[in-house]
């Protein structure tokens, strides 16, 4: 029964069924309200796989994330495109991988079609407020590309309170609205982003909106909020104390801007997600506070403590509370699960994820995906079932992550059909890749290496 699920079936447990089915498509559903649901879309910025309180951390206290998980559908296995900021958030805004989207070396190809566009034509008010390092050209800013306003920052990183580019080079402000440099020195920008969002929220409460906020935090600056850091004086490590504490000052944000939408009476009818863009960072400049548990790897890995994020779907007028979903699923699915359910058409261009109306309505829904793909720089990987393997160079390394999910027995040498079949898997991918346009000078090489050789763990 797991494999045959039916839409049917997702649109009745959902609530969506009778007036879904009615016009052929879950989002009609909505017409059941006076409007299309809002939505809310909170990315967290390097947060480890296991550093929320709600996905097994024991010495984070993380109460208003917490709650976003118990009111919708927590997923155990869900996954990024990329392990770092800028090909994640692309395909995440996309829908599709991060080769077909991006300008190598610059940022978002303009002519791709955001959630953002992709909403506007039924009538959302948009909204980018945070750090959006998509791209610095002419047709790459946010208000470029389906936003009808930002506030924030362009680049990787920014100091929180002079709101200047924090890496070495030039010192230059980098805060903006929209196309105006904006200077507000010594203000705390995690609280600059909740201020511009209630506004926006206020100023759009009897419409439909779209808020992106994409946080700066946990990533560097190691800047938190002086307030949280009063919470964990009993951490003796002080770069997981001051870590926990930036995950706290995003904790207590998110918790402001729930709040705000339960003072509007806009809570039930609005479709909140959050994840994260990629695993925690080992970099020296970063502190090493974050973790991914017992899974290896991390930011810049194609390992799982690099790729597999903690995500939250929460729409509390559809989808029942309290629920864990098991099934393999990834960011990239976000734009068309928004799609079908805010009853608007998908884009016209290949789609490379899937709804996930039907897990978040049933643990017993299968993945949309038969195979999970990825590649940066030269390393790639294959996800089929409960096997995965990485490719680095010259080196393969199959896991079986049902058995092992800390990715340290090798089964490359005792599982050769397997792992055949899985660089077979790889090299089609790539193939169907350089077919698209944008891709083709810039598509990375199928693997030709012969199969039978593993790499150890590092």
């Amino acid at each position: 029964m797991t494999a045959q699920f039916t839409r049917r079936q997702a649109l009745a447990t959902l609530g969506l069924g009778a007036a879904a089915l009615a016009g052929g498509t879950v989002p009609s559903a909505c017409a059941a309200f006076r409007r299309r649901p809002n939505v809310v879309l909170f990315v967290a910025d390097d947060l480890g796989s296991v550093d929320l309180r709600c996905y097994g951390s024991k010495d984070l206290l993380t109460p208003h994330i917490d709650a976003l998980a118990y009111s919708g559908v927590r997923f155990s296995q869900f996954y990024v495109t990329a392990p770092a900021c800028t090909p994640s958030r692309a395909s995440m805004l996309t829908g599709r991988h991060f080769p077909r989207v991006l300008r190598l070396g610059h940022g978002i190809n303009p002519a791709e079609t955001t959630i953002a566009e992709m909403l506007k034509p039924a009538g959302y008010h948009t909204a980018c407020i945070g750090k959006w390092h998509l791209g610095f050209d002419d047709g790459m800013y946010a208000d470029d590309q389906g936003f009808d306003e930002f506030f924030g920052h362009r680049t990787g990183a920014m100091d929180n309170y002079s709101h200047h580019y924090y890496w070495g080079g030039p010192d230059r402000h980098v805060m903006w609205r929209n196309k105006e440099r904006w200077h507000e020195e010594g203000s705390y920008f995690p609280d600059l982003m909740v201020r511009e969002s209630v506004r926006f929220i206020e100023q759009n409460k009897d419409e439909p909106f779209f808020l992106y906020m994409p946080f700066n935090i946990p990533h560097y600056p190691i800047q938190p909020d002086p307030a949280a850091r009063e919470r964990y004086g009993h951490i003796e490590n002080a770069s997981r104390r001051e870590y926990a504490a930036l995950v706290s000052t995003l904790d207590d944000r998110v918790g402001m801007i729930m709040a705000k939408l339960e003072e509007l009476d806009l809570r039930d009818n609005t479709i909140v997600i959050f994840l994260s863009d990629h695993g925690h960072s080992t970099e020296e400049r970063s502190g090493g506070g974050g973790s991914a548990g017992i899974l290896r790897g991390g930011k810049m890995t194609l390992w799982e403590g690099g790729l597999r994020v903690p995500a939250i779907i929460s729409w509390p007028a559809h989808i029942s509370g309290r629920q864990l979903r098991p099934q393999p699923v990834t960011a990239l699915d976000l734009l068309p699960t928004l799609a079908e359910f805010c009853d608007v058409p998908l884009p016209q261009v290949e789609i490379d994820g899937a709804s996930l109306a039907s897990v978040c309505a049933s643990d017993e829904a299968s993945s949309p995906h038969d195979a999970l793909y990825w590649v940066y720089k030269e390393d790639w990987a294959v996800r089929e079932g409960p096997w995965k393997i990485v490719g680095q160079g010259d080196d393969i390394f199959l896991a079986n992550l049902a058995l092992d999910p800390t990715e340290t027995i090798d089964h490359a040498k005792s599982h050769r059909h397997v792992q055949n079949r899985l660089v077979d898997l790889h090299n089609r991918w790539i193939l169907k890749l350089s077919q698209d346009a944008n891709v083709a000078s810039q598509a990375p090489a199928p693997h030709r290496r012969r199969a039978g050789r593993g790499r150890r763990p590092e």
